[in-house]
């Protein structure tokens, strides 16, 4: 047994729910679960200082070993000192593993093999090979406090048979994953269930995963094209596969009623590009929906972005302003738009650990999704 760099504290269960409030301890310090995790793919979250990102309140935030291998390369960030001496934050990060990224660069089937995946650079076009050795290695190097196995991520809707021979072969390169990493005092590997919407297959790959000694288990795959209705019947049948005494991450998912649902379903971490991505298009969530900041009906409007919120941006500006610094394309707009996107998932999650805390969990998810717009069926129904 591993004596694991990572580990996980359950403090409560949700009376109505599967939900569970809890902490997660790391060699860079201890934050609170469920949480969202702001994605810094190159080594920053875009536009946000670590300052900044402490002020939100941010516990963890996540990198990319696909990006950050291509540049500036794991053995310049190791020479650095590690990830964290590198960008400057004393807190935990989470790498993924590259696979996502890779696949999304692979131009032939035939590429991906039992050895790893060819594939060529994003940036100028040359051949590259990443292999589970290859992607623990690179882990290692950027010292991250927890790493994710290296697999292989289908689309949601490919055939059965496809998705059987992947997850297998995902449960071979995650044995080889957990042969390969060397620093297993201060860095945590989770495996990587997959599956696609195959409940058999997602039980296969679940049994295999956590038959292996990881420190975390992750549900992959998901956010890909599937309905709403899809993926909550996926952690459905997936989440309470997984050991009650590890994390359950779930990868890529970032809008307000997936978090929640996710979390009703028993799941601790989540992480997405999506608060930053759609900021730097002037779109924003607030408490009573999403605004299109760019929209004429602002020019005007002298009033706060979302009266609910306290952060930064709603205390001191207005829509009007943010309408004209995304109009004119200024970087402050770009960074306090990001500010609040991020503020406010990572606090909508301070808001579902209260729910948990208080058993009503399911009353705060109707009363959010009644104000913010969403038009859904009860969480227990589906």
């Amino acid at each position: 047994m591993t004596n694991h760099a990572i580990k996980y504290r359950l403090i409560k269960k949700e009376k109505h729910t599967g939900a569970r409030l809890g902490e997660i301890i790391t060699p860079h310090g201890t934050f609170p679960t469920p949480m969202f995790m702001p994605v810094g793919t190159q080594a920053t979250v875009k536009t946000q200082s670590p300052e900044e990102l402490k002020e939100i309140g941010s516990g963890i935030i996540l990198s990319n070993t696909y990006h950050l291998w291509n540049r500036p390369g794991d053995e310049l960030i190791a020479q650095a000192g590690g990830l964290h001496k590198f960008m400057n934050w004393d807190q935990p990060i989470l790498t993924d593993s590259g696979g996502f990224q890779v696949y999304s660069l692979v131009e032939n089937k035939k590429n991906i093999t039992e050895e790893g995946v060819k594939f060529k650079s994003h940036l100028d076009g040359r051949a590259l090979f990443m292999s589970p050795e290859t992607s623990i290695g690179i882990q290692n190097n950027l010292g991250s406090d927890i790493m994710m196995s290296f697999d292989e991520c289908p689309q949601f809707y490919q055939p059965y048979d496809y998705v059987k021979n992947s997850i297998e072969r995902t449960s071979r390169w995650a044995e080889r994953g957990l042969r390969a990493h060397q620093r297993w005092h201060d860095q945590g590997l989770f495996g990587i269930v997959q599956g696609a919407g195959f409940k058999d297959l997602r039980e296969q790959s679940a049994r295999d995963l956590t038959s292996m000694d990881f420190s975390g288990y992750s549900i992959g795959g998901l956010a890909v094209g599937e309905s709403h209705k899809e993926m909550n019947a996926v952690l459905d049948y997936t989440t309470v596969l997984l050991p009650e005494d590890k994390p359950r991450y779930l990868m890529g998912v970032g809008a307000p009623d997936s978090l929640i649902d996710g979390v009703i379903r028993g799941v601790d971490m989540f992480d997405c590009v999506l608060p930053t991505r759609i900021a730097r298009n002037g779109t924003l969530m607030t408490h009573f929906g999403r605004v299109n900041i760019k929209n004429a009906k602002y020019e005007y409007d002298f009033t706060t972005l979302d009266p609910m919120c306290d952060c930064y941006t709603c205390k001191n500006y207005t829509r009007a302003y943010l309408r004209h610094l995304i109009k004119a394309d200024e970087t402050f707009g770009l960074r306090l738009c990001s500010y609040h996107n991020l503020y406010f998932l990572v606090h909508l999650m301070m808001e579902v650990r209260q729910a948990i805390i208080n058993d009503n969990l399911l009353e705060f998810r109707e009363a959010f999704c009644e104000r913010y717009g969403y038009n859904l069926p009860n969480a227990k129904d589906f």
